[in-house]
């Protein structure tokens, strides 16, 4: 037995009982391998006795919590717990979490169909589905980013399983959302509703397991809806395995599709679902959902602000909702009045931006209509130092010329934000006639191009108002014609052309060409008519008839001509007509060939057309102008083009 006490001690164990005291019994050790799963359990606070007096330590606790911020609340010094005993860590304090900042697109999601704004078609229809007991299997949405697809899709699911407060209700176009299905599904949480992304989930073999899904009956609620956002980034064999069940899906199923590209889904697809084009949200909606979202925040906008901010949304809510949270940071704390109300001013969000101040555009206008160079230079260079992009300054000017004739049209500006603006919008069109406007607006845009792709913006910005300026004090065509037409109204008129016009230098004055030309004339064509080109030509340039009759031509030819042509006019004339003829060339005196007729008619008419009083108004009030003639045939570009 010594060896015994060797190995296990001096005593045996039943014979000591002092030194078993320390050891944790069962219910101990129990407690200890549940705080080892679950964490020490919360410490029971003993009734307060009597409120101590800070201790120093507390003291600069507080001291830190003013410099860095409110931590844990401290716990009195009479509800401390008891120390722990040596070789156990005391449980840490767990302080309790702030709720994290929600952007205003996240914490403004519409949650019944009430706030969902600028879609009332849309509603009416599913509330009338609904009443009727119409419900289609598939939904889809489709629209810009921001105009609230997939808030839709979860409102429907709402409306398809709301049960109502007491249990008992139906599906209604106005859920309720108190039940369990509401809260749940506005939490994103109920197992039925089931809302998959199709950009991060395209393959087949996740379409296999909704096939393999749909066959199951709802767990919890009416129907068991599945949401797939952004629907067209799915594959073709995706897509292709669906269509089954897409088209013949189980009574308790609902699909709901959202995408912003509905072009790239498959004619199969769109033929399943009952179609929803969600619209933009107008600019003027915009602004009073964003005015009564500052309300929510306590936040005070200007309009002339939150029409930027709804400009620059492009109709897309979520857009609109993240610049002005965006515009809210950006608001300088020093505007805020004494209740610290954050103020959101235009001049801020047109800083941030980078938009083009109203007053700076209306002075631009008016440097332009006026033709003050140098003014518009300065303002152009003021607003580039002040971070403005040459780009905003041109669609800033575009938006004001557009404004403009809209007012024109509409006799006034609705738009304007201030008085001012209303003023000088009204006034330039009264002033400005609509020609005026639509050559501004085409400048404009001519220059906004160039603008966009000059490698130096700013000097393609200012080359572009320059040109502008120069152009706009001019005339446009119908102000032009009916200028002109007043000159040769008060010019006065002009003496007749002689009849004939003036004779061609060495042409002979013809005796009697009244009866002779035309028949010579119809000779010639019907020589051309039979294919001889070379004769007829030979005829209208050479042969200045002395005598015509039947089977019988006496002829001259001008000084410049002496070859025999009698052979060539002899087989030409008997080609056209079948009989033989006399032709002779004898020294008279004849009438003037073809074309020196056409030379005297051309040259008189060229004189009746510069004696002609519109014509002598428009040189007289464009000195140096020259008339330009095109001979060139018409085949080729010449003449009277139309429609160049």
């Amino acid at each position: 037995m010594d060896d015994s006490r060797d190995m296990f001690g001096d005593t045996p164990p039943w014979d000591d009982e002092n030194e078993n005291q320390d050891e944790p019994g069962a219910a101990e050790l129990e407690a200890a391998g549940q705080h080892s799963m679950f964490g020490e359990p919360e410490p029971v606070e003993p009734a307060p006795e009597a409120e101590a007096p800070p201790t120093a330590a507390e003291l600069e606790a507080a001291g830190q919590s003013a410099m860095f911020g409110e931590a844990a609340a401290p716990v009195p010094a009479a509800a401390k717990p008891a120390p722990v005993a040596a070789g156990k860590a005391p449980a840490p304090a767990q302080p309790a979490a702030a709720q994290p900042y929600r952007v205003l697109a996240r914490k403004y999601r519409p949650q019944t169909f009430a706030e969902l704004i600028g879609q009332e078609a849309m509603v009416q229809t599913l509330a009338n589905a609904i009443k009727r007991d119409r419900l289609a299997h598939a939904f889809l949405m489709t629209g810009v980013r921001g105009v609230g697809k997939t808030s839709t899709a979860r409102l429907i699911a709402k409306a398809l399983n709301c049960i109502g407060v007491d249990g008992q209700g139906g599906p209604t176009i106005d859920p309720c959302g108190k039940c369990e299905p509401c809260v749940a599904i506005a939490e994103g949480r109920h197992i039925d509703v089931i809302e998959m992304d199709a950009a991060s989930h395209t393959g087949v073999d996740d379409v296999r397991e909704i096939i393999e899904a749909v066959r199951y009956s709802a767990v919890s609620a009416r129907y068991k809806i599945y949401i797939i956002d952004e629907v067209h980034m799915l594959s073709r064999n995706a897509f292709n395995a669906l269509l089954k069940t897409l088209e013949e899906p189980p009574a308790h199923v609902k699909f709901l599709f959202a995408t912003t590209e509905v072009d790239k889904l498959p004619v199969t697809v769109l033929s399943r679902c009952q179609r929803f084009d969600l619209r933009r949200i107008p600019a003027p909606m915009l602004a009073g959902h964003f005015a009564y979202v500052c309300r929510q925040e306590g936040v005070e906008a200007e309009d002339e602000a939150l029409a930027m901010v709804a400009a620059a949304a492009e109709g897309s809510v979520r857009d609109g909702l993240s610049i002005l949270d965006q515009a809210i940071a950006h608001a300088d704390l020093d505007g805020a009045d004494l209740d610290g109300v954050v103020q959101v001013s235009a001049e801020k969000v047109r800083d941030m931006l980078g938009l083009s101040d109203k007053s700076v555009q209306r002075g631009l206008v008016a440097a332009i209509l006026e033709g003050k160079g140098p003014d518009l230079l300065d303002i152009v260079a003021r607003q580039f130092s002040l971070g403005v992009e040459p780009i905003a300054i041109m669609r800033g000017l575009m938006d004001l010329i557009h404004r403009i004739a809209v007012a024109q049209v509409a006799g006034n500006a609705a738009d304007a934000h201030s008085t001012e603006e209303r003023e000088a919008i009204e006034g330039w069109a009264q002033r400005l006639r609509a020609g005026q406007l639509h050559r501004l607006w085409q400048l404009l845009l001519k220059g906004h191009d160039e603008v966009k792709s000059a490698p130096d913006p700013l000097v393609a910005a200012q080359m572009a108002l320059l040109r502008i300026m120069h152009a706009a004090d001019m005339p446009d065509p119908g102000a032009l014609v009916r200028k002109l037409e007043e000159i040769a109204a008060r010019a006065p008129a002009a003496a007749p052309a002689l009849e004939g016009g003036a004779p061609v230098p060495g042409a002979p004055a013809a005796s009697a060409p009244t009866a002779i030309m035309p028949r010579w004339e119809a000779l010639v064509d019907d020589v051309e008519h039979i294919g001889e080109l070379s004769t007829a030509n030979t005829m209208r340039m050479q042969v200045r008839v002395v005598e015509l009759a039947p089977g019988l031509l006496r002829y001259t030819q001008p000084p410049a001509f002496r070859e025999d042509i009698a052979s060539i006019l002899r087989g030409g004339l008997q080609a056209a007509t079948g009989e033989r003829w006399q032709v002779e060339r004898v020294d008279a005196e004849g009438a003037p060939t073809l074309v020196e007729i056409a030379e005297v008619k051309k040259g008189a008419d060229a004189e009746a057309l510069r004696a002609a009083p519109l014509v002598e108004a428009t040189m007289a009030a464009f000195p140096g102008a020259e008339l330009i003639e095109d001979d060139r045939p018409a085949a080729i570009g010449g003449g009277r083009n139309w429609r160049r």
